[in-house]
């Protein structure tokens, strides 16, 4: 155990799918290097729900979830910017404000979109957002996925400023976009159809640098 905590601090954990339920991605400072690596098992996209839970105290700018192709470093981009979630796809931004986003505290984020629309959507903490165009047509290339930071290059040009610090779970990827009676059985933590993408129970994944896995921690009552 201590040999495999010290790996995961050096960020010498090789690519491997692991259940983690009931575990935590935890980023314990700002950096331009640690994040951890996804392997999605598929490269197209006509349409992408992305779900996650978080827990920080950021008040800067942060990053959550980070997809490039070698032609479009945010072709699918969710982070927290100027006070709003700002949900990224190729390249073109909606802002999303008005959400009561404290700290310390979880939060439940899903983002859909569907190619054929253009619509994009956010849930936060189970509640929706408007639908708003952002932009049609397929998602193409050869993707790398990040979790804490935000791709300038393809799998890399991090930015310490956008950096994630705090703890990350539960992240689930579709590619197609979650009704809203699956995202709430989601932001509920009840039964619902985990990602066909992604899955947080047998996740494919690599971390790079210094990112943890903890047990998920519990309030006592």
């Amino acid at each position: 155990m201590k040999l495999l905590l010290f790996l995961m601090v050096m960020g010498t954990v090789s690519a491997e799918i692991q259940d983690l339920s009931g575990k935590v991605f935890t980023f314990p400072r700002e950096t331009d290097t640690a994040h951890v690596r996804l392997n999605p098992i598929k490269q197209d996209y006509n349409a992408v729900t992305v779900c996650h839970r978080s827990f920080t105290d950021l008040k800067r700018d942060h990053t959550f979830f980070s997809l490039a192709t070698p032609f479009d470093t945010s072709a699918f981009l969710i982070l927290w910017q100027n006070q709003e979630i700002d949900p990224h796809v190729k390249s073109e931004r909606v802002e999303y404000g008005g959400w009561d986003y404290k700290p310390n505290m979880w939060h439940s984020i899903c983002t859909t979109w569907d190619s054929v629309t253009g619509l994009v959507q956010i849930w936060f903490d189970g509640l929706p957002s408007i639908r708003r165009f952002i932009i049609s047509g397929s998602i193409t290339g050869t993707v790398k996925a990040i979790l804490g930071q935000d791709q300038d290059t393809h799998g890399g040009g991090f930015d310490i400023h956008q950096s994630f610090v705090g703890m990350l779970t539960d992240v689930h990827i579709w590619d197609y976009t979650l009704s809203p009676c699956e995202i709430r059985h989601y932001t509920e933590e009840m039964h619902f159809t985990t990602g066909n993408v992604l899955n947080w129970s047998a996740l494919d994944f690599e971390i790079i640098d210094n990112v943890l896995i903890e047990n998920r921690f519990q309030i006592c009552h």
